[in-house]
């Protein structure tokens, strides 16, 4: 018996991947009825027997059909996995009533633009951007750029498709990269107005941080800061290491903490949880994106809470009223490592797994890659190898654990296939 027994969550995700089963059990756990909306084919009847109900995230209709679905009073609550979903999660909470991040503001972290206005029209400190249609001929923008400077597709995440250059050459590489990278597939099949437009920033320097948090009434809550120890300096930004508790000076964390706070009211989020990035230097803190979302995939297996409580747990618990802002990770220092893609290939296998298990510090190794998969790395890329977990006393020992199991690992890919386009039609 819980709190909780006889409550409905609506959980709202993209795939039936590991943070969905995890939202899914952390409900079952707490006696809760979670309904999945899922982007899954309408025209197959359940096909995984999950009961989920199938929607198309970016139908403006869509919101309207859930909330008439459930009605008034039906749900207690809302989750979202994912960034699309998270904007489909706030509508229909909006029109039902229910405690969620604003429409606006979900809409508004999807958009690296329109979250760079919110924040700029706040006070807080943003560089210099700009957004351009990418039917513009780069060769006539890139005289009008500082350099360095960063180009980002708005409504990519995970870095995909982000590109620093430092001079005109570069810039016009970087435009029609991005360009042939928003060409593929499955970006096309869920193309929105932003797709049509780049985003030129000027490059920030500085280090890269990341924070987790929970927003309640409008109050952010953190529950860890994260250093990233490897430089993030381009040309492209793929993340590896997250280690918590961050090691910055204690005035360094009070401003990320209190700009973090400024941000999310800026962007409109009210309630749930928060992932943000940011950069520091001498100048202070700047504001990279806030997503309406928690840490994404594997990685939020590197929180443990008291209870044998998980992240996903916690946020199921918060979404149904509980006051959850006093609780912290039980570990003194703990941190995750996304093994890069070093080259694209196709994945053979990895050697050294047990002897990676076996450092000092090292809780899981969770290998992702499937053998036969093609990996294509940054910045066309948008997966990892897999995911090295560690736990310690301190964050040196942690990221020192981290590296060395890396270190133990061997990936064989074999070379990439050629991609072959076949048009329908003629025998």
């Amino acid at each position: 018996m819980t709190p909780f027994e006889g409550k409905r969550l609506l959980l709202v995700a993209a795939t039936t991947g590991y943070q969905t089963r995890v939202f899914a059990e952390a409900a079952r756990r707490l006696a809760v009825e979670c309904v999945l909306a899922t982007d899954r084919c309408r025209s197959l009847e359940d096909p995984w027997w999950d009961g989920a109900v199938p929607v198309r995230f970016d139908d403006p209709a869509e919101a309207a059909r859930l909330a008439a679905r459930f009605g008034a009073g039906w749900l207690d609550g809302v989750v979202a996995v994912g960034d699309r979903p998270a904007v489909l999660a706030a509508e229909v909470a909006e029109r039902l009533g229910l405690p969620f991040h604003s429409a606006a503001g979900a809409r508004a972290c999807r958009d690296k633009h329109q979250a760079r206005r919110l924040l700029e029209r706040a006070g807080l400190p943003v560089p210099r951007y700009r957004r351009v249609p990418l039917e513009a001929a780069p060769e006539t923008v890139a005289p009008e750029v500082n350099y360095p400077c960063v180009l980002k597709p708005l409504g990519l995440s995970a870095s995909r498709g982000v590109i620093r250059a430092d001079d005109p050459g570069q810039f016009v590489a970087a435009f029609r990269r991005i360009a042939r990278i928003l060409e593929a597939p499955e970006i096309r099949r869920h193309r929105s107005e932003q797709d049509r437009f780049l985003q030129v920033e000027d490059y920030i320097p500085g280090r890269e941080f990341a924070l987790e948090g929970i927003v309640t009434r409008g109050r952010l809550r953190v529950l860890a800061l994260f250093d990233k120890p490897d430089p993030l300096e381009g040309p492209y930004f793929e993340e590896t290491i997250y280690v918590r508790p961050s090691r910055a000076p204690e005035a360094v964390q009070r401003e990320i903490v209190r700009v973090a706070g400024q941000a999310v009211a800026a962007l409109g989020l009210g309630h749930g949880p928060v992932h943000a990035e940011m950069r520091v230097n001498e100048t202070g803190v700047w504001v990279l994106e806030v997503a309406a979302r928690p840490i994404g995939g594997l990685c939020a297996r590197v929180f443990r809470f008291p209870g044998d409580m998980t992240l996903e747990e916690l946020i199921v618990r918060h979404a149904l009223g509980e006051e959850v802002a006093g609780l912290r990770p039980l570990d003194p220092a703990a941190g995750v490592m996304m093994i890069p893609i070093p080259k694209a290939g196709i994945y053979q296998g990895v050697r050294g797994v047990e002897r990676a298990r076996a450092v000092p510090g090292i809780f899981a190794v969770e290998i992702t890659a499937k053998q036969g998969q093609q990996l294509v790395p940054l910045p066309e890329g948008n997966s990892y190898l897999g995911f090295l977990f560690a736990r310690g006393t301190t964050p040196a020992e942690v990221e020192q654990a981290l590296r060395r199991a890396h270190g133990q690992l061997a990936f064989e890919l074999t070379a990439a296939l050629p991609v072959v386009h076949f048009e329908r039609g003629g025998t």
